[in-house]
This record gives C-alpha cells, structure tokens and sequence, in this order.
C-alpha cells in the first residue's frame, strides 16, 4: 500500500512539471526545476526497482538436466552464481585466441523480468586466460534452449575441457526489459555534466586538481 501510495505522489510530481514545460515559453529552464525533475526521475526509478525486488524476493526457478553431471545449486551461503559445467562426450581442447561453443545440457524456465547471466569463472580466467566470449551472456526468460557457453582462450597454452568441467557461473538478475521498458523516440535528450565524453573520458591518473 505505502508502495502505491509513493508511486501515485511521483506521478503527481511529474504531471505538475509536464504541465510547466508545456507553457508555451520561450525562456531557458530553470535550473532549480531541472534538478527537481531529475531527482524525481531518480526516486521514480528507485520505487520501480524496489517494487520488482519485492516481487521477485524469493521464488524458484524451474530446470532440466540432460547431462549426467551434478545438478546446479548455490554451494556456499551468500553465493551469487552457481557452476555452469560441460557436457560433452569426448575433450575439446582449445587453442590460444580460438573459440569454442560448449553445452551444458542444461534447460530453464524463467518468469518475465529476469535473465541468467553467463559470467566467467575467475580462477579459469586469472590461470589459463579462460573466459566467456560475450561476457556476460544473456539467458532470456523467453528462452527455453540449451545453455551453451561460448568460452575463449586469451592465454598463451591450449586448454582442455573435459565432461563436468566447471566452465563458467549463472547468476539470475531481475532485468527491466519488454513490458517494464518503453522505448521513446525522441529529437532530443537531456544534457548532463559529462555530456558526449566517452572511453577515458574520466582518466587514469588522479592528481591533486583531478583526473588526467
């Protein structure tokens, strides 16, 4: 109740600034209100993740395993992702800066509003230059394929993957997508302090005045 009460509020919010920008005024707005619009914008976002964590608070995920391998599960408490292993019949050996694709004989069923990321396994990655190509991969919850992981070698060894290997992690996340996410064509959006800066645009070094 208090959830749709402070949506209804942030909406009123919104309505009262849609009806300021929509006077016919030349004039620059101002500054006080653009950052009254923006700190609105940010408490609307908060209640709309807020709301989807709530809904999304504990439920079960439903799987098949046509591997023989161990199902997946949680092996420590406080764990985020849980092994993605290899399913295959005999070892595939990649070679350095080669790609292979690598099933796991796992199938999912996921509700609308969250995905499975496929991430890499950090001992794999920080040892052998083993990580995953697309990283992270992305299990839709429309999705109801094989888990295929397509790992890659940045090493300077070829590597060898064999039947049970841990390969990489599934972590479930609630996502903002289809149904939850209008996308608006527009002429124009909003400047902000950093504007059209990009890659590096930050710098690397910190000096006494800021970033080089």
């Amino acid at each position: 109740m208090e959830t749709n009460n402070n949506f209804l509020s942030i909406l009123d919010k919104l309505k009262e600034y849609e009806s300021l920008l929509s006077k016919d005024d030349d004039s620059e707005l101002d500054e006080e209100l653009v950052k009254q619009i923006n700190q609105t914008l940010d408490e609307l976002n908060e209640e709309v993740y807020s709301a989807q964590a709530k809904e999304l608070s504990s439920f079960s995920v439903k799987f098949i395993n046509k591997s023989t391998n161990e199902d997946p599960k949680f092996a420590y408490e406080g764990d985020s992702g849980f092994d993605l292993r290899a399913d295959i019949e005999e070892p595939i050996i990649i070679q350095p800066f080669k790609r292979a694709l690598i099933p796991t004989g796992l199938y999912f069923e996921l509700v609308k509003g969250i995905e499975i990321q496929v991430r890499p396994r950090s001992g794999l990655a920080v040892k052998h230059g083993i990580t995953v190509l697309n990283s992270p991969g992305t299990v839709d919850s429309h999705y109801r394929g094989e888990v295929k992981v397509p790992l890659i070698n940045l090493g300077e060894e070829p590597f060898k993957i064999e039947k049970g290997d841990r390969i990489a992690q599934g972590v479930i996340m609630p996502v903002f997508g289809e149904g939850k996410i209008t996308l608006a064509k527009s002429d124009q959006i909003n400047d902000t302090t950093r504007g059209e800066g990009g890659f590096n645009s930050s710098g690397i070094k910190w000096y006494l005045y800021g970033w080089e």
